[in-house]
């Protein structure tokens, strides 16, 4: 897999004007554009339409949790996107993942889409202080019994959802260059950590979007990712 392929910006503004100074400014550097709940709500679907025309892969981050019926309903719209990935909670149990599962492949089919988007199980937060070995793996399987194509998880649990499910993709948030701060996460790795771990994309938004010295923070990033 390329380099670019395993690397998303996060585009944590609520401003579609910085959201896409930042998308053009980094397009050579990422392969995904991540939109969050923050930019979603501010600008709808219109966002996703114009990442896409910029070559983008779409990630879209609404961390999904309700009863299946809405997740499913709500998941078959996003289909209809041409989002690549979209994150739901596993804290929501195996039929609301399998609804979600479901209803983002129905909506990709009836837009005419020609990929199939996948949903990615949102284990912890990478804000959570510490997480509980056995609850990860109970809902690490509840992705894969759900048929989620892979998983969210910091940096640290990689290895061992490898171990598990190899089968399923890996996504890590929650990514700083080291020494810098965590602002407000709490387990994080730097570009190399995760992706040594066995990442296969990683999120990385404030540590360039915010640094002091973008291009700087841009060179760290591909000395860091040139072994991967």
């Amino acid at each position: 897999m390329k380099t670019i392929n395993r690397l998303a910006i996060a585009l944590d503004t609520d401003d579609s004007v910085e959201a896409l100074r930042w998308a053009r400014d980094y397009r050579e550097e990422f392969g995904y554009a991540k939109v969050g709940l923050e930019l979603f709500m501010a600008e709808g679907p219109g966002i996703i339409y114009a990442l896409r025309e910029l070559g983008y892969r779409i990630l879209l981050d609404l961390k999904m949790h309700d009863i299946p019926t809405t997740v499913g309903r709500a998941a078959r719209v996003v289909g209809g996107y041409g989002v690549d990935l979209l994150t739901v909670h596993t804290a929501g149990g195996v039929p609301m993942l399998r609804a979600a599962v479901e209803g983002l492949a129905e909506g990709a089919v009836a837009a005419g889409l020609d990929f199939k988007p996948q949903a990615l199980g949102v284990t912890f937060l990478t804000s959570d202080p510490a997480v509980d070995e056995a609850a990860f793996v109970a809902r690490l399987d509840a992705a894969a019994e759900a048929g989620c194509g892979g998983y969210v998880c910091a940096a640290a649990e990689v290895e061992l959802a490898k171990e598990r499910h190899p089968e399923l993709f890996a996504l890590v948030p929650g990514i700083r260059f080291k020494g810098a701060q965590p602002d407000d996460q709490s387990r994080v790795a730097t570009p190399a950590e995760a992706l040594g771990m066995g990442a296969d994309l990683i999120v990385i938004g404030r540590s360039v979007t915010r640094a002091a010295d973008p291009d700087a923070a841009l060179a760290m990033l591909r000395a860091e990712a040139a072994a991967f």
